[in-house]
């Protein structure tokens, strides 16, 4: 079974869109972690929701999507049907990367024996992980193709993570960080920045090795930053944080999406400009955004030196203008240079503790950004 060669099944819709997001379930009164995701999911009864490591988290989940629109309208139809489900069983949602006051001792894992399993070989390392994230699905037409744009986007994880940024506050702790729920995750070996191959062909070498020594037990195991997804055909950018607001979410979503774009057209030439380019860099540039989000100099795919990343991410912005309009994400990409100019989650969070120096504000603040951007986002574009 170890020896069965990983089959690549290409995505029937090039550049199709699947986004998995992952919420925070809370007690109305507290608004600490509450493991009762089961009871929305079973009130709500919709297969976009599903259960994940700790009773307190409920994930959800689109169908195949072909456009931004798409997912922002498929997202809003189950995140409505969850808001009124909470409602009624007096529980709110939150969607930061981290729960700022919640002690992940307290967490209950949900019954699986694949949860379990994790439990047993990972003990401390994966307990501490109540942390929530975005991950973002790209479809692609072959093997080779989906290590080409994974290598790609690996150049942007410091920008999708400066971007979603939400997790400065853990265990009642300011981390000093503008994004700690990396951290949880580096703690394994096979989380981070994957290791760099350049075709599927050495990308089956290494998973093979991998399943031989014993180091993963299926292809499930493999918790990288980006990832080929050889079931479904798709590259996954699984770096985000949760973002705390709906409508930049999807903002990323567009960001990502227009990359991937842009990279279709120029693939030849960004791989000619980018044989230099080292794993040690791009870890170093992810490190550089985990601590100072947004402020960070990271170093260029381009000079080969540090460049502010604020003006990395506006010069991408500018590349990806073309197929910004071709696909009207003309908003989403506008959210995505608010937040380049203004700050992110983090930046927010910091600026609320400042104030008041009481944690239970940021939590509560956190809520109430989550539930505003939900009723923006339902007012907005509908698919064509």
């Amino acid at each position: 079974m170890k020896n069965k060669p990983l089959v690549f099944n290409p995505s029937l819709s090039p550049f199709s869109l699947g986004v998995e997001l992952e919420l925070q379930v809370l007690d109305g009164s507290s608004l600490l972690l509450t493991p009762r995701a089961n009871e929305i999911i079973e009130d709500v009864g919709s297969e976009s929701l599903k259960k994940e490591f700790f009773q307190s988290t409920l994930e959800v989940i689109t169908g195949v999507c072909s456009t931004v629109q798409d997912v922002q309208h498929d997202l809003l139809q189950s995140l409505i049907k969850v808001h009124a489900s909470a409602r009624k069983k007096v529980l709110k949602i939150s969607s930061t990367g981290t729960h700022p006051e919640a002690n992940y001792r307290e967490r209950l894992i949900t019954p699986s024996a694949r949860y379990h399993e994790l439990a047993d070989r990972n003990q401390w390392l994966i307990r501490r992980m109540a942390v929530y994230g975005m991950h973002i699905h790209v479809g692609v037409t072959s093997a080779d193709e989906a290590i080409k744009l994974n290598n790609f986007m690996l150049h942007f994880v410091p920008h999708l993570l400066a971007l979603s940024a939400s997790s400065p506050f853990w265990q009642r702790m300011d981390t000093g960080l503008t994004a700690a729920r990396p951290t949880m995750y580096e703690s394994l070996p096979t989380s981070g920045i994957p290791y760099l191959v350049k075709n599927w062909s050495q990308f089956q070498k290494l998973y093979r090795d991998l399943l031989r020594s014993g180091s993963i037990e299926n292809f499930r195991d493999l918790w990288w930053d980006v990832r080929p997804s050889p079931v479904i055909g798709t590259v996954e950018i699984r770096v985000c944080d949760e973002p705390a607001r709906f409508t930049e979410a999807m903002a990323i979503v567009a960001f990502v999406h227009t990359l991937a774009h842009w990279f279709r057209d120029h693939a030849e030439e960004w791989e000619n400009g980018n044989k230099r380019f080292h794993r040690w860099m791009l870890r170093e540039n992810k490190w550089r955004a985990i601590r100072y989000g947004r402020f960070a100099e990271v170093i260029s795919q381009r000079s080969k030196k540090p460049v502010k990343l604020t003006d990395d991410m506006l010069y991408w912005l500018e590349q990806c203008k073309p197929y910004t309009k071709a696909l009207k994400y003309e908003m989403y990409l506008d959210t995505v240079r608010a937040i380049v100019e203004n700050g992110n989650s983090s930046e927010r969070q910091y600026a609320v503790y400042k104030s008041s120096g009481d944690l239970h504000d940021v939590t509560r603040f956190n809520v109430r950004e989550f539930e505003e951007s939900l009723v923006v986002s339902d007012s907005g574009p509908e698919p064509e």
